[in-house]
């Protein structure tokens, strides 16, 4: 069964954010499902969809270690499940 996770990233860009993102959930065990990003004007933008099921780590430890890391490379990172971010989302 799989425990869906979507992760946003926003920020000015820089070399390596992609990098360091998926390096980050590569080894954690979180599978990337779905990507998509976008540079406008020199603004990153990045929407992931993935899968923490296999990750020995809790979703509010990804959460936290996503949110340090986005602080260490100067962008902004949310991670909500995926129901959250559904009924957040809901017209």
């Amino acid at each position: 069964m799989e425990n869906k996770v979507i992760i946003t990233v926003v920020g000015k860009d820089t070399v390596g954010i992609i990098a360091r993102i998926c390096t980050y959930l590569a080894d954690n065990g979180v599978n990337v499902l779905d990507i998509t990003q976008t540079i406008v004007q020199g603004f990153f933008n990045m929407m992931m969809i993935v899968d923490i099921n296999a990750s020995s780590r809790s979703f509010g430890d990804i959460q936290s270690d996503l949110e340090k890391l986005g602080n260490e490379i100067g962008v902004q990172v949310k991670a909500q499940k995926e129901a959250i971010f559904d009924e957040m989302h809901r017209i």
